[in-house]
C-alpha cells in the first residue's frame, strides 16, 4: 500500500529534510500551507455561462466552492467594466489540500499527453510553486460528455520554505515529477 502525501510527509519527508539541510528540530522543516487553484476566464464576457461551467468544474475537482473573482477596474482594450466577473478560484487547506495534491501528482498528472515532468524553473524565490494546466480533463472527476469547452487553470503550491531549494526538494521528496534538467 501507497502512503499518502500527509503520511509521506511525516515518517520520510521529515527526516530527510533534517538530514539533508541540518535543521534543528522538525518544526523548522518546511511544509505545504496551502494549495490555490485560478480559473482566469478571458471569454467569459462574451458567454456567461463559462463562469458557471468554471465553478462547476472547480467544485467538481477540488470538492470545495470556488469565489468568483471580479475585476477592480475598467479596461477598455479588454472590454471590461468594474466589477465584470473576470475568473474564480479555490483555496485548498489542512485535510482537503493533501487529498487533492495526492490525486493531482499520482493520478491526474500521469493522464497528460506526452508528460516530460513538471518544470523546475516555475518556483517564485519565496518557495512557492506555480505550474499551469491546459485541460480540466486529465482530474479523473471529470466527466467527458458534460465538458463544453476545455478551461485550463493555473495551480499554486505555497510552502513556508525559505528559499526554492529548499521548496523544490521538499516537493521532490512528497512525490512531485520535476524534468531533468540536462
Amino acid at each position: 500500500m501507497t502512503l499518502s502525501v500527509k503520511e509521506r510527509y511525516e515518517l520520510e519527508v521529515i527526516p530527510a529534510m533534517i538530514k539533508k539541510f541540518n535543521y534543528k528540530n522538525k518544526m523548522a522543516v518546511p511544509k505545504i500551507e496551502k494549495i490555490i487553484l485560478n480559473m482566469g476566464l478571458g471569454k467569459a464576457k462574451q458567454d456567461s455561462k463559462i463562469i458557471e461551467e468554471a465553478t462547476e468544474v472547480i467544485s467538481t475537482i477540488t470538492g470545495q466552492k470556488p469565489i468568483i473573482t471580479k475585476s477592480k477596474k475598467s479596461i477598455s482594450n479588454f472590454s471590461i467594466r468594474k466589477g465584470m466577473p473576470v475568473g474564480c478560484k479555490v483555496t485548498l487547506r489542512k485535510s482537503k489540500m493533501y487529498e487533492f495534491l495526492d490525486r493531482f501528482i499520482n493520478v491526474a498528472l500521469a493522464r497528460i499527453r506526452d508528460f516530460q515532468g513538471t518544470s523546475t524553473k516555475s518556483f517564485d524565490g519565496r518557495g512557492s510553486y506555480t505550474l499551469g494546466i491546459n485541460e480540466q480533463l486529465i482530474f479523473p472527476e471529470m466527466d467527458f460528455d458534460k465538458v463544453k469547452t476545455t478551461l485550463g487553470m493555473n495551480i499554486t503550491i505555497v510552502t513556508n520554505a525559505k528559499t526554492d531549494e529548499e521548496a523544490k526538494e521538499l516537493l521532490t521528496y512528497i512525490g512531485m515529477p520535476f524534468r531533468r534538467e540536462e
